[in-house]
């Protein structure tokens, strides 16, 4: 990569068209973790690999910058506050959360 090529990559990722798709990014992962009832803890503390793995699993290329994975926290944050207390918010695929977080082991 040139230096010029390298001022080009810098511009394009802070254009109205780097965010807007960033933003839909967000959202399609946001969407996909919600529904395996993933929360922004559990993917805050999920390591690198695995949020990768699971972007993979959404069919979509893993988010090359934590900027990414940060608004992803933060719609999930949302759709928590939103879907408190509303019964008929359901979860599809809950039952693939263990494939991604595992739960705490007891101790004996």
């Amino acid at each position: 990569m040139t230096i010029g090529e390298s001022g080009a990559n810098d511009r394009y990722a802070h254009s109205d068209v780097a965010e807007r798709s960033r933003r839909e990014k967000a959202v399609a992962l946001a969407r996909y973790f919600w529904d395996r009832g993933i929360d922004s803890g559990e993917l805050a503390t999920m390591p690198a690999a695995t949020r990768r793995k699971l972007a993979r699993a959404a069919d979509l290329n893993p988010p090359s910058t934590d900027e990414t994975w940060t608004v992803v926290a933060g719609l999930l944050d949302e759709k928590d506050a939103w879907a408190a207390g509303r019964a008929e918010e359901t979860r599809p695929h809950r039952d693939e959360k263990i494939l991604w977080v595992k739960p705490p082991v007891r101790p004996w």
